[in-house]
């Protein structure tokens, strides 16, 4: 079942998939997770947080119209490949399609590349580094 979440419930799991439980809790909060207009999701599977992720309204840089970036989307180890993160993602878009929203994009991790790309985002920049974590790609989706 998908929820609505509050950034208190994720920040475990944030910091264990994410950051591979090197940080404290408060160290995984975003800036942008307390902004208007942010909201997080979570994909429970019997009682247990399986699977989040973070929203917040952003425009990518030469994009126009209304726009979400996705961040802090993770999976816990024993509910990954599952469909979980596509079931979740697919929600993200529905619900955003209904405000009014344009796309949706992210800055997904090399790894994570395939996955967002069945979800149907595409890459629009070269790859990058991001310090600490490793190399990325921004990839968006257009929604509306």
């Amino acid at each position: 079942m998908i929820k609505f979440i509050t950034v208190e419930d994720l920040l475990p799991i944030r910091n264990e998939v994410l950051r591979e439980g090197k940080l404290t809790l408060e160290e995984c909060i975003f800036p942008t997770d307390k902004i208007e207009g942010a909201f997080h999701l979570g994909y429970y599977q019997d009682d247990e947080l399986a699977c989040i992720a973070s929203f917040h309204p952003q425009n990518y840089e030469g994009f126009a119209g209304k726009a979400y970036q996705l961040r802090g989307m993770a999976t816990t180890e024993k509910y990954q490949g599952k469909g979980l993160g596509n079931q979740l993602v697919n929600f993200a878009l529905v619900y955003l399609r209904g405000r009014k929203t344009n796309y949706v994009w992210c800055n997904a991790r090399k790894k994570a590349v395939p996955f967002y790309h069945n979800a149907g985002f595409e890459i629009i920049s070269p790859e990058f580094e991001v310090p600490g974590i490793g190399p990325h790609y921004v990839m968006y989706v257009k929604i509306a």
